[in-house]
């Protein structure tokens, strides 16, 4: 394998990750759908337990059918990265580089070369403000942006999945776009 920039991690699976030299052969749907199932939106701070997997998914169907996977994986990194949540990544611009670096890696290994990526945060947006309405507490003020997306946000109101729900949803919102 030769030398590694960095230390690895040890996935779900039982593999060895190096979130600082990540390879394509490295990714496994698995881990990432695990770990994204386990992880919490809003670094924990919402009503209920919200997964960044069920996120993922809610903002796959929010996107054209051609950006769909991209967008199931927009937020893969969180897997072996951690979320960092925006307010304070705005300030980490190296976390920003090892980021894009991952996902190239990520989206390489699931062949994902042309995605528009403005249609993806658009749709994360619309996903952010309508979970802000149903798993977040009432805000002391209007978010910023709110506004702006308050006729796109989804009628239908988002009911929380435990983890594991959360990760079969993932999975299988994965194999339907792979199939």
């Amino acid at each position: 394998m030769g030398n590694r920039k960095g230390d690895w991690m040890q996935t779900f699976t039982g593999k060895k990750f190096w979130p600082l030299d990540p390879r394509s052969d490295d990714v496994d749907i698995k881990d990432i759908a695990h770990s994204l199932a386990l992880t919490c939106r809003f670094n924990g701070q919402c009503n209920l337990f919200y997964s960044v997997a069920q996120h993922s998914v809610f903002v796959s169907r929010l996107v054209t059918p051609s950006q769909a996977l991209a967008a199931l994986l927009h937020d893969s990194t969180e897997a072996y990265l951690g979320d960092i949540i925006r307010p304070i990544k705005l300030y980490l611009p190296e976390f920003k580089d090892i980021e894009n670096n991952l996902e190239k890696a990520i989206f390489q290994h699931f062949s994902i070369r042309n995605y528009d990526k403005k249609e993806i945060v658009h749709a994360d947006n619309i996903a952010l403000y309508t979970e802000m309405r149903d798993v977040m507490g009432e805000p002391p003020e209007i978010w910023k942006g709110f506004k702006d997306y308050l006729h796109l946000l989804q009628k239908q109101k988002i009911i929380p999945l435990g983890f594991k729900e959360s990760e079969n949803l993932f999975l299988e919102r994965y194999n339907e776009l792979k199939s």
